[in-house]
């Protein structure tokens, strides 16, 4: 790894005194409150009329992009979130518009585990196959309920055809997991060569999906553990207490038939590193605990970082939640202090930046949504201040005269 880059040493991460708004960032939608397509207005006022739909309780939280669509998920934490994935045109033109269910209306109304139950985030290979991450569960800020197994969806976006349906088998699930992150590690042209790597922020494990037999494997690592000073947050007057563990994974450049996954806990301002050869040899990765290193010291107080994702040029942008900010790491630099930088910084549109993808287009482009959970998790969202963002940064240009350049 060191012959790709010299990247194993790590210090504070950059001050985040930079007040200021990135011209590379750009909004594309925003709401106060989600809202649905519905066929007909008359179905529209049943739903809301037996409680199906209430918009005050429906959140976006995971946004991935293909070619003239976006895609947005809303997880089913409160009642009354009537579908869960949805789509929209990257051209934009209203600026609230509502979600188009995805692929259809019939997905988010089937039973019997045969639909949609929860998704939290998804990851589009570079063949344009996009994987869903459901969690099964519903109610997870109310009445927790799992209705049905965690699965792993494939969906050829190209002809909206959802492609198979993978089950987490429930040995690598554990009691309390809390399945909530993916990405794709696809290499050849065809996309045969195929992982995804699945986050356990509860249970602190990482699973693993082989596409080439649709095998599953889990692990666990004392470094997808939370720090417990950094479960306590602070965010626009805001007190709460989360102990996440892993979450953000972000994958560098293929060198020599390997790549590096970057990885950190929610809660915690710790960065980690371990070949993808380690993890996706199920043989291998449990004699393999002194393969996942340290990059080096902690990021400091109000360090949380939600997801992460690396560009063609090896720069990492990274959401800073605690922090109204986006950051930056040119990966062939060591994570120091001086190598950290603050591409974008806003107490308006950048209040919790939750997710954050890089698509395959050229130019590439970095999607984030902005979502206020916290405020969301605890009834306090004003339904008269725009709380939800779908934001575009051009990562070339947010690091231009930056550290990241």
């Amino acid at each position: 790894m060191r012959a790709l880059c010299l990247i194993l040493n790590i210090a504070l991460v950059a001050a985040y005194g930079n007040y200021m708004r990135s011209p590379a960032l750009n909004t594309l939608y925003r709401w106060k409150q989600i809202d649905f397509e519905y066929p007909s207005e008359l179905e529209k006022m049943t739903a809301i009329a037996n409680g199906e739909f209430n918009q005050i309780n429906v959140i976006p939280l995971g946004i991935e992009r293909w070619k003239d669509r976006i895609f947005i998920s809303t997880p089913r934490w409160k009642k009354g979130t009537p579908a869960t994935l949805s789509s929209l045109p990257t051209l934009g033109g209203q600026e609230s518009p509502p979600l188009s269910p995805y692929p259809s209306w019939d997905w988010h109304n089937a039973a019997n585990c045969t639909g949609f139950t929860s998704v939290f985030r998804m990851s589009v290979d570079h063949c344009g196959v996009m994987w869903v991450l459901d969690s099964g569960q519903v109610e997870a800020f109310e009445t927790p309920q799992q209705l049905c197994p965690p699965t792993l969806y494939a969906i050829d976006l190209d002809t909206d055809t959802v492609l198979g349906r993978f089950p987490i088998p429930s040995e690598f699930v554990l009691q309390n997991s809390l399945i909530t992150n993916i990405i794709v590690d696809s290499r050849d042209a065809r996309c045969r060569d195929l992982h995804v790597y699945i986050a356990d922020a509860w249970r602190f494990g990482l699973i693993v999906f082989r596409s080439s037999d649709a095998a599953f494997w889990r692990f666990n690592h004392y470094s997808f553990y939370p720090e417990p000073l950094l479960s306590n947050y602070t965010l626009h007057g805001l007190n709460y207490q989360w102990s996440d563990g892993l979450f953000g994974m972000s994958l560098g450049k293929v060198h020599q038939g390997d790549r590096p996954l970057y990885y950190h806990s929610m809660s915690s301002s710790l960065e980690f590193v371990v070949s993808t050869s380690v993890i996706r040899d199920p043989t291998r990765v449990n004699n393999a605990v002194d393969e996942f290193k340290l990059l080096g010291e902690s990021r400091g107080p109000g360090g949380q970082v939600s997801a992460a994702a690396i560009d063609r040029n090896g720069v990492m942008f990274f959401n800073l939640i605690s922090q109204d900010s986006i950051g930056c790491w040119n990966t062939c630099t060591d994570y120091q202090n001086r190598n950290l930088g603050i591409v974008a910084q806003s107490d308006k549109i950048l209040v919790f930046p939750n997710d954050l993808r890089i698509d395959h287009e050229v130019p590439q482009y970095a999607w984030i949504i902005t979502n206020r959970l916290p405020m969301y998790q605890f009834n306090l969202i004003d339904p008269n201040e725009y709380n939800y963002r779908v934001l575009y940064l051009d990562p070339v240009k947010a690091v231009e005269n930056t550290v990241c350049e």
